[in-house]
């Protein structure tokens, strides 16, 4: 355990010493990863799958608020549904602005998890997102994290549907738009996933508040339970056909990411747990005062030997090597 502290220490230096350059370049890795599996999903306009167009992006990204990642990224999904098909592009900016409306009123910096939770749905292992959105934020924190659900399911159907929306057939616009919004509105999948990270980002959110041993640790366990058994009980009613096995695995996943993202933000001695009272003229107070776990990192001693010091050594070391032949 210590040497994870000290490993923790460790890295918390570095980025401390190096902040400054490490947050440009994991804004420009997360802008990289975001562009390309945007145009990996979609890249129905042609222009904007350039490796050239996407570095430059990202690296704009880089130097500027996670805001304007959050737009550059929405931009990139409008023009791509744009090539696609006019009607998804109508559907996608009714859900840019529905989920605009409701972002920007409660919950106008949760940026990362709005960028994050789409991202993580691409690749399998989106479970971890409302677990540290509870532990590390607040409750509105479910609101970027539900328009993210939200976002993801609306490029889903886009995807699985490219062939029939991007048809040229004798079909009136307001038809074509009605089957998609019927289409993404009926999707329950989307409404219980959407309503079982809510639910578990305020879960987590209200135990890791409490004042009991270990509350972040079972918010997170607690957590990951709600999510699986809401999908759970969400599929048998709903027939939403989830995959039983990767919303379990899935889940456990989530839980471990959580759990060490926790020990590398704090991690508390609950056995030198105090419990303090005092009082004032008008309150009467209760406080439990928890350490945080610390080590001393080690500092690296270097012994520098000049030049002169070394021939010193090596006169001392004949010096005593005669000495001892004339004894001898």
């Amino acid at each position: 355990m210590s040497n994870l502290l000290v490993m923790k220490e460790y890295i918390k230096g570095f980025y401390t010493k190096y902040e400054e350059f490490i947050l440009p370049v994991l804004k420009f890795l997360l802008a990289l990863l975001l562009l390309f599996t945007i145009n990996g999903r979609l890249g129905y306009m042609e222009k904007l799958n350039n490796p050239v167009i996407v570095l430059v992006a990202a690296l704009l990204c880089s130097f500027m608020p996670l805001g304007f990642m959050v737009f550059l990224c929405a931009v990139f999904l409008a023009a791509h549904v744009y090539a696609l098909s006019l009607e998804c592009m109508a559907a996608l900016f009714l859900a840019y602005l529905f989920i605009a409306v409701i972002y920007l009123r409660f919950s106008s910096k949760g940026h990362l998890l709005l960028l994050l939770t789409p991202l993580l749905f691409a690749w399998k292992i989106p479970y971890a997102v409302p677990l540290a959105a509870g532990l590390f934020g607040s409750p509105a924190s479910a609101i970027p994290v539900a328009g993210g659900v939200v976002l993801y399911y609306v490029l889903y159907y886009v995807t699985g549907n490219a062939q029939t929306l991007g048809a040229t057939e004798a079909e009136s616009m307001l038809q074509r738009f009605r089957d998609v919004t019927t289409g993404i509105t009926d999707n329950k999948e989307m409404i219980i996933m959407a309503a079982a990270f809510v639910v578990t980002v305020l879960l987590v959110y209200l135990i890791r508040r409490m004042s009991i041993n270990y509350a972040r640790a079972v918010a997170v366990l607690v957590g990951g339970l709600t999510n699986i058994v809401i999908l759970l009980v969400g599929d048998l009613i709903y027939n939403a056909n989830f995959s039983i096995a990767g919303v379990i695995f899935g889940s456990i996943f989530g839980v471990l990411i959580a759990l060490v993202m926790q020990f590398f933000h704090f991690s508390l001695d609950y056995a030198r747990t105090e419990k303090v009272q005092f009082e004032d003229d008008e309150y009467y107070y209760y406080v439990k005062a928890v350490p945080k776990m610390a080590v001393t990192v080690p500092e690296k001693r270097v012994k520098k030997i000049t030049t002169q010091r070394a021939h010193q050594n090596v006169r001392r070391s004949h010096g005593k090597a005669r000495s001892k032949t004339n004894r001898n």
